[in-house]
């Protein structure tokens, strides 16, 4: 019997889950604001990704069974950014989108070659100390412009691209 409070399923029972259920998860940017709250910078993770490419790409995870949204956020900022990273998030965080990742890229756009995912999207300000950890190899810090460029497009994959530039458009600095 899986522990639901551990909120893990075994490898197995989660590929079968994945084949039959569509999952959960948060992706977060993590932004810098000026004294004026305007964001100055995004940060963007390096990650290896499952096929042994490396990828630019947003701090993301699943959202566990019965864990608030909030909560989840929190986890994977601290997992990924680090404890220091100090993220100000309100009390009840809103998504500035849903993406919804399908294994045929053909369907939205977004694309998850494992499985179908809800992600609840947001921009979260950051204050502290960033880290990266986990599976981050790093984390890189960069104007709204140099983030929404070319670029770092060609670096994102599964239609984070899109997700990043939809951010930028959300907090107003879309070049």
């Amino acid at each position: 019997m899986t522990d639901a409070r551990a909120g893990w399923l075994p490898h197995d029972d989660l590929e079968q889950a994945r084949d039959r259920v569509p999952m959960v998860y948060v992706e977060a940017f993590p932004v810098r604001v000026d004294d004026r709250g305007v964001v100055v910078s995004v940060g963007l993770l390096l990650r290896a990704m499952p096929d042994g490419s490396i990828s630019r790409a947003p701090v993301s995870g699943r959202v566990h069974y019965g864990e608030r949204v909030r909560d989840a956020l929190v986890r994977h900022l601290e997992k990924d950014l680090g404890a220091m990273a100090l993220p100000q998030l309100p009390t009840a965080p809103q998504p500035f989108t849903i993406a919804e990742y399908f294994p045929d890229p053909s369907v939205t756009g977004y694309h998850d070659p494992r499985q179908h995912a809800v992600s609840l999207a947001f921009v979260v300000p950051v204050s502290g100390d960033c880290v990266p950890s986990a599976s981050a190899l790093d984390l890189q810090w960069m104007t709204p412009e140099e983030a929404a460029g070319e670029g770092v497009a060609v670096e994102m994959t599964g239609g984070q691209d899109r997700l990043l530039r939809l951010a930028l458009a959300h907090v107003g600095v879309l070049p």
